[in-house]
């Protein structure tokens, strides 16, 4: 059984998810600020972590800087707040991915079954994935239809195929790919990534695999 660690100061929002979560066969428990999530969760180890960035003790993102000190355990951020820009803290902090208050159960749930999918899948450490009609292999560095790749655009493409369904922030894309001193060159990263989707996806100007969050980031469907 999954457990799911739920952070969050409003009492209505915690009650809410535990009883959903709960009902869908998750083993729950909960936390109202940051001091106390960072305790449950080195006492009791999550497999997943839903966290409010707004807390009333600790910022949400300083409480991920907290566990990712010592777990990789999928995160997922809460926030209510308007703009992105604590979103984009909240992933390059390692965050997996995040839901905006007021939110959908149904969204929550969908989120969380794609980072707990994407964890199983890091853990197989698959060779091959499907893109576009096309076989990417990882260990040989081959794609099927004779494509061939620079060797930059395979390091954004194995970014990016290594986390299925991870929003990856464009701090983070920049840091792996080019190094820390290219942090702002966001420009890089939509110049690679056309040319990525020219050709990977059957529709380059309409993509359903190498998606961009504006502002954000990017992500791959499978």
């Amino acid at each position: 059984m999954t457990r799911v660690l739920v952070v969050d100061d409003e009492p209505q929002i915690l009650r809410a998810l535990r009883i959903n979560l709960l009902a869908r066969h998750f083993e729950v428990a909960v936390a109202p600020d940051g001091g106390s999530a960072l305790r449950q969760a080195a006492d009791w180890h999550p497999d997943l972590v839903v966290l409010d960035l707004g807390l009333p003790d600790i910022d949400g993102v300083d409480v991920i800087h907290g566990l990712r000190g010592w777990t990789a355990v999928p995160i997922i951020v809460l926030s209510g707040r308007a703009g992105n820009q604590d979103k984009v803290e909240a992933l390059d902090a390692g965050a997996d991915d995040y839901v905006t208050k007021p939110f959908n159960i149904e969204e929550l749930l969908a989120r969380m079954r794609a980072v707990t999918r994407r964890t199983a899948v890091q853990d197989a450490e698959p060779a091959r994935i499907e893109i576009g009609g096309h076989t990417v292999d990882l260990a040989d560095k081959t794609i099927s239809g004779g494509v061939r790749l620079t060797p930059t655009e395979w390091r954004m493409l194995e970014l990016l195929l290594r986390n299925p369904g991870k929003l990856i922030s464009q701090r983070q894309m920049l840091t792996e790919v080019w190094d820390s001193k290219h942090t702002t060159e966001t420009n890089y990263l939509r110049q690679y990534m056309a040319q990525l989707r020219r050709k990977l996806e059957p529709d380059p100007a309409r993509p359903v695999h190498l998606l961009t969050e504006p502002g954000m980031g990017y992500r791959f469907q499978p």
